[in-house]
């Protein structure tokens, strides 16, 4: 497996990085150039390519990946997850997401997921997207048994995905 994240040296994705990198995996990072004059950049990664912006670095990610998986984190892995499925969801990919759900960190999203759906504003099918489970190997298991569900026109039909309000 290749790992492909967000090229920086810090934090729980750099330190993956790291393990990464000394068990031999092959690591691609991705970062804007803004943020390599931080001097967060990782220096030691198989590949890093530099975009223009936050917009660029995740274009090219989800290019680069095979599957999308969440780990706990902050708005970043929100705004992330959030544009990969919002993307399965519309038929623009037909990738796998996951949440590493460690102690339950994704409880609540996962809730508020179902909850969108219960309430008409995501198709019941929109669940099957993406797979949750507390340890990497049940999720990595989870991810090479996924399918992409049935979306048909309901992946576009504007009424199963939210509320117009007409004048």
């Amino acid at each position: 497996m290749t790992l492909v994240y967000g090229g920086a040296k810090v934090g729980l994705m750099g330190a993956l990085a790291n393990a990464a990198l000394a068990e031999g995996g092959r690591v691609i990072g991705v970062i804007p150039k803004g943020l390599v004059s931080k001097e967060i950049a990782h220096d030691g990664l198989t590949e890093l390519f530099l975009t223009e912006s936050m917009h660029d670095r995740k274009e090219r990610m989800i290019l680069l990946s095979d599957a999308f998986v969440s780990m706990p984190g902050g708005w970043g892995t929100y705004d992330e997850l959030f544009e990969v499925l919002t993307l399965a969801q519309i038929g623009f990919h037909d990738k796998p997401s996951a949440f590493l759900n460690v102690k339950g960190y994704f409880d609540p999203l996962l809730a508020l997921l179902h909850h969108t759906i219960e309430h008409g504003f995501a198709a019941p099918q929109h669940e099957q997207l993406y797979v949750a489970a507390a340890e990497a190997d049940a999720l990595l298991d989870a991810l090479v048994a996924w399918t992409p569900p049935p979306l048909g026109d309901r992946a576009t039909d504007r009424r199963a995905v939210g509320v117009l309000v007409e004048k």
